[in-house]
């Protein structure tokens, strides 16, 4: 359990919610946010004093996206819990959401303990769970009831990709989303026609496309936008609702869009930083071009960024994460030969608050408040954990991030917190980033001095319990 810490006091900040801002001093103890209002005088004796003048303070970010010390396509991601978290509080990301992946026949639960055991000891920062569906029947159901209702877990990941390994048909999609709907619980899906994305690989490979290429083409945009459009289907004839992850194309951002503008407010998407931040480096090297290589792709559309970054703005998707998925040049190398083996994953971690920042707010297309829901408190809302996480309020914790607009970076694997030699984003300078980053009271980073002071086993699994309101609106 996490020792006490020393009151902090922040001082002149503004202060920003997803629903307004104004300038307020915030007042910490023991981990809790004790006091939000302008000009605190009460000041516990010993207290750290933080100057946030001309700064903002926000929530700390929470990534609903990461694969943190993941075994997948034949390696293990670079990323464990210790070096992805430092990485995202760097970049003022104060809580991730891991997906435990079980095997095809393998017990829910025992993938649960196993991911557990990762993450303790490890994180810096605190951490909840989604689980997958890998596979279907009678002890799936049962043992998705015991994660709702014992295990603190409230959302379930069905694949419509990775045929032949975690790939799940529609009619098992159907059940498991009925299932969701029966116990509170949100359904998730990867959004990609699985069957189009193995014939398509395999006539690649027969004409000779060996390369990183290849991954872009079996897995055209049409293949997303499909998938989601079934996928939202299959929810309205349910009659559940349906979060649906990295959603990479414009095409599939507009046929959430098009549902929550018609009403259904059930339906939830998620862009990624990957997907808001850069494009396919068509006509690069092996190296450079694998380590882009994710699914669903990063476009080649130089569009795409701007089209996602729209539907963030506009509530057409609902929150930003980073599928973070790390694999280094020689993991990537596996690959060499036959593009179906590249390790797929990327970084973010560490980059998405600044790459929103900087393409939304600093261009004047996103409010403040805008960035404070889509980079924290929606999540924490569909999660079910608002307000103890997503807000800056009183009883709140306090994971917290003062944000300076002006602090300009350039990033680059050589000086990023991953423990990874690639970063997507290489070279790009971004203005806006986090200045001071507060995880449960605790000063763990401060940009002016460059110290990162985190602490191994400082993040704890927070449970996530379903019917959340955000999801079930119905529910009392």
């Amino acid at each position: 359990m996490a020792q006490k810490t020393k009151p902090i006091l922040i001082r002149n900040g503004t202060v920003v919610n997803s629903d307004g801002s104004r300038i307020s001093d915030v007042l910490i103890v023991d981990g809790k946010i004790a006091d939000v209002k302008p000009k605190i005088a009460d000041v516990p004796p010993g207290a750290k004093i933080v100057d946030a003048s001309g700064m903002y303070v926000i929530p700390g970010g929470i990534d609903a996206h990461t694969h943190l010390d993941f075994e997948f396509m034949g390696t293990v991601t670079k990323d464990d819990f210790y070096h992805g978290t430092k990485a995202g509080v760097v970049g003022g990301t104060t809580m991730v959401i891991d997906f435990v992946i079980p095997k095809k026949g393998q017990s829910l639960i025992e993938a649960l303990e196993y991911w557990h055991k990762k993450a303790a000891g490890k994180a810096v920062a605190d951490y909840a769970f989604h689980m997958a569906v890998t596979w279907w029947g009678p002890q799936v159901q049962k043992e998705m009831e015991i994660l709702c209702k014992e295990r603190g877990i409230n959302s379930f990941k069905m694949f419509m990709a990775y045929k032949d390994s975690m790939m799940i048909d529609d009619a098992d999609l159907y059940n498991a989303f009925k299932k969701c709907e029966s116990l509170g619980a949100l359904p998730m899906v990867h959004a990609e026609n699985g069957h189009i994305i193995k014939e398509n690989s395999s006539l690649l490979l027969e004409a000779g496309t060996t390369g990183p290429e290849g991954h872009q083409l079996s897995r055209p945009e049409n293949v997303e936008a499909e998938a989601t459009n079934r996928a939202c289907v299959i929810a309205e004839n349910v009659g559940s609702s349906l979060y649906v992850v990295h959603v990479m194309s414009g095409s599939a951002a507009e046929t959430i869009a098009t549902r929550r503008k018609a009403g259904n407010r059930r339906i939830f998407g998620e862009a990624l930083a990957a997907g808001l931040g850069t494009t396919f480096p068509k006509g690069a090297d092996y190296s450079t071009l694998a380590a882009h290589v994710m699914g669903p792709p990063i476009r080649e559309d130089p569009a795409t960024p701007g089209q996602l970054m729209a539907h963030l703005v506009s509530d057409g998707l609902s929150t930003t994460g980073t599928d973070n998925c790390t694999f280094d040049k020689c993991q990537k190398e596996m690959g060499k030969g036959d593009f179906t083996k590249i390790p797929n994953g990327v970084n973010g971690l560490e980059d998405r608050m600044s790459i929103i920042w900087n393409n939304g707010v600093r261009t004047g297309v996103m409010t403040p408040e805008r960035f404070v829901a889509v980079t924290s408190a929606n999540a924490a809302k569909i999660f079910n954990i608002y307000p103890k996480k997503g807000a800056v309020l009183a009883g709140s914790d306090a994971d917290l991030v003062v944000w300076n607009p002006d602090r300009k970076r350039t990033i680059s694997a050589t000086t990023h917190h991953h423990n990874n030699d690639f970063n997507i984003f290489e070279g790009k300078t971004v203005v806006g980033n986090a200045e001071v980053v507060i995880v449960r009271g605790r000063i763990c980073f401060e940009a002016s001095t460059g110290v990162v002071n985190v602490e191994k086993g400082w993040g704890e699994f927070v449970p996530t319990p379903c019917y959340s309101p955000e999801v079930f609106p119905k529910q009392k």
